[in-house]
């Protein structure tokens, strides 16, 4: 025991006010140079910045993607349900043919004549054939995402509008005829109406350089009035259906309306949070306006229905909700929850009022309601967007 004890007795005990050797090296080392400081801190920017991208970047590809799904299956099953049966495939066909469409169109020319030059009233050709659209960001739309991230998003845009616009020529235009009036109708108005709300330059974006201010968060002008009003045009021009509206034209399966409408609320919440263009603070906003104006709607277009049918219906809600999304879009970034709420009620009564009575005063013959729904939940978003924002 003595032995065994005999080293731990011989040990000096340390000094607690002794310096060990790695605070003496801390304690005597010299200063590090201001340079080296500086290269670290720029450093740590440069890590910072590339995480902020790489989330801005992933959001945005997910939005895309919930973009293009409202088109394809959303729209296609929502419009495939409410016309009869015969016209179902037809109609669908429609919007999955202008998803390749337009994609074409909008590598070939359309997203220059959108997001190129600085013309008031359209682009020009610098980014035809998508050509410097790559892996930099274009500072004058989305500074921390990848111009080609930017890119595939504005398509997805590009190719819902001119969908939107078969709800009124349905089971009376032939694929041809839609697939010709599409193209033109792309070049000739989407692309300048796109390029002069949210261009650099554009007469209605004086936030990018344009002389009047619009407030258009997602597509309230560019999309919804745009398609809807041209949808009238064309419900006008064609005039109506054969039988219409003596012979009954009930939807033959609400069910498939109902996966699609389904389909269209969540892929809204690419379509407004996601115009947010970063994952932030402003895509939140957008996201709780979009989900609680859809909410709202779809009760005031059901309560609107039972006070004049005595009951509400599944297609009442669905087109309710729709009324809704269409109408928070241009408000989504600039309102709150309550105002959001506000503008849902109010576009799910007047737009049940456009479908049920004005529709039926002026007997033109809108298939399935695009301009009762969009172009009147369009206009009613953007005119409540001045009153809220």
């Amino acid at each position: 025991m003595l032995l065994a004890a005999a080293p731990l007795a011989g040990e000096p005990t340390p000094s607690p006010l002794a310096p060990t050797t790695a605070r003496s090296a801390l304690l005597f080392e010299t200063p590090e140079p201001a340079q080296n400081a500086a290269q670290k801190l720029a450093e740590l920017d440069q890590r910072i910045t590339a995480a902020q991208s790489s989330a801005d970047n992933a959001w945005m590809l997910v939005s895309a993607a919930l973009v293009l799904m409202m088109t394809g299956p959303g729209l296609a099953l929502f419009y495939g349900g409410l016309v009869r049966r015969k016209n179902t495939l037809a109609i669908m066909m429609q919007s999955f043919a202008l998803m390749a469409l337009i994609t074409v169109m909008w590598a070939l020319v359309g997203y220059s004549l959108c997001f190129g030059g600085s013309g008031p009233l359209v682009g020009g050709f610098e980014h035809a054939f998508l050509r410097g659209v790559g892996a930099e960001p274009n500072p004058d739309y989305a500074g921390t995402i990848p111009q080609m991230t930017f890119m595939v998003y504005q398509l997805m845009f590009a190719v819902i509008t001119p969908a939107l616009i078969t709800g009124a020529t349905a089971e009376r235009m032939k694929f041809s005829g839609t697939v010709l009036f599409m193209m033109l109708w792309f070049l000739v108005v989407y692309a300048p109406l796109a390029h002069m709300v949210w261009g650099k330059g554009g007469l209605l974006s004086a936030s990018l350089g344009g002389k009047f201010p619009t407030l258009d968060f997602a597509g309230g002008t560019v999309v919804h009035i745009s398609s809807g009003v041209s949808a009238l045009v064309c419900a006008l021009y064609l005039g109506k259906r054969t039988g219409y509206p003596k012979q009954p034209m009930p939807p033959h399966s609400l069910v498939l309306s109902f996966i699609g409408a389904c389909l269209l609320w969540v892929g809204w919440f690419g379509f407004n949070a996601g115009s947010a263009l970063a994952a932030g603070s402003l895509a939140s906003s957008a996201f709780v306006a979009t989900h609680f104006g859809a909410a709202a709607a779809a009760l005031a277009w059901s309560a609107a229905e039972w006070v004049k049918n005595g009951r509400a219906s599944a297609l009442g809600a669905i087109s309710g909700a729709v009324a809704g999304l269409v109408a928070i879009t241009p408000a989504a970034g600039f309102v709150g929850p309550m105002p959001a709420l506000v503008i849902g009620a109010v576009a799910g009564v007047c737009c049940f009022a456009m479908v049920t009575r004005v529709k039926a005063a002026f007997g033109y013959d809108d298939a399935l309601d695009a301009f009762g729904v969009h172009g009147a939940g369009g206009t009613i978003g953007a005119l409540l967007t001045g009153v809220f924002a």
